[in-house]
């Protein structure tokens, strides 16, 4: 089964060291998402909709909100993951304008070819995790020399990185769709399906998923389930609330189905992610 190995939090974002045996389900996030093997078989990932590989020779990067799935073939062997989940604030820290790592076109490609330092860094991380579970500095040490290599080998960042133009489509102008985001950040476990939030901005199933789409570049299921499992992430690592609580509030009224719906998104069970989290006794200040 698939689990995490380690977790680190921060105000960096999050990395997850993990042993997957199993597929994900199309997902986004809010954050730019860089994978590395550490270990293991070669595997894929659909960005969007098209396959990428992921190999020692090779990176997968993912843009923030951009849909992607895990492609595990059941024949293969387990594949070790180190997944980065990079905050923009903090990027900004190395250089002003990689603040826009949120930016819809910050990775120009879904895949690229590492570096023998990309490697070396990935590998120097993922072995500070397991053997020194608690030592934070380091790993954000580490992370920050290997987010500077990724960002200068794989993209245009010396470039304005992100028009004026790309961050009104953001802001949506239809007062309808501004209000189904805000009611999917303010309240994702009240929201029961898709159809009553339509009906509850005025808008028919279909004008909405038009809309919702061509403005937030994923779909309104794919933007409530990140807003889920960033909560999740948040309660299952930092909280004492039990699974079943935490699932209840965010719209699971049977727990199974929170554990299933944490485990397809994250890559691991919460008893797990929670476990591991909490092997470092000392975490930075997230940034929220």
């Amino acid at each position: 089964m698939s689990n995490a190995l380690r977790i680190a939090r921060g105000r960096f974002g999050r990395v997850a060291l993990l042993d997957m045996d199993r597929p994900l389900v199309r997902h986004a996030h809010p954050h730019c998402h860089v994978l590395l093997k550490v270990e293991g078989a070669d595997t894929q990932f659909f960005v969007r909709d098209r396959t990428v590989p992921l190999t020692h020779e090779t990176a997968v990067l993912i843009n923030a909100w951009e849909p992607h799935a895990y492609d595990h073939d059941l024949a293969r062997p387990k594949t070790v993951i180190l997944a980065l989940y990079i905050e923009p604030q903090w990027l900004k820290h190395f250089r002003k304008n990689w603040g826009a790592s949120h930016a819809p076109d910050f990775f120009e490609a879904a895949v690229g070819s590492i570096t023998p330092d990309i490697r070396r860094l990935s590998r120097e991380l993922a072995e500070a995790m397991v053997h020194a579970p608690n030592a934070a500095a380091l790993h954000e040490d580490i992370l920050g020399r290997l987010m500077i290599t990724v960002i200068e080998r794989f993209t245009a960042w010396r470039n304005v990185p992100q028009s004026i133009s790309a961050m009104a489509a953001r802001d949506p102008s239809d007062f309808r769709i501004r209000k189904a985001v805000m009611l999917m950040k303010e309240s994702p476990g009240t929201i029961p399906d898709m159809d009553t939030l339509a009906a509850d901005v005025g808008m028919s199933r279909a004008h909405f998923f038009r809309q919702f789409e061509s403005v937030m570049r994923v779909s309104p299921r794919v933007y409530l389930n990140v807003q889920r499992l960033e909560r999740a992430v948040s309660a299952v690592s930092d909280g004492e609330e039990t699974f079943a609580d935490i699932g209840e509030r965010l719209g699971f009224s049977v727990p199974a189905h929170f554990s299933r719906f944490f485990h397809d998104h994250a890559g691991s069970s919460p008893s797990v992610f929670r476990s591991v989290t909490r092997l470092a006794g000392t975490h930075y200040e997230t940034s929220r």
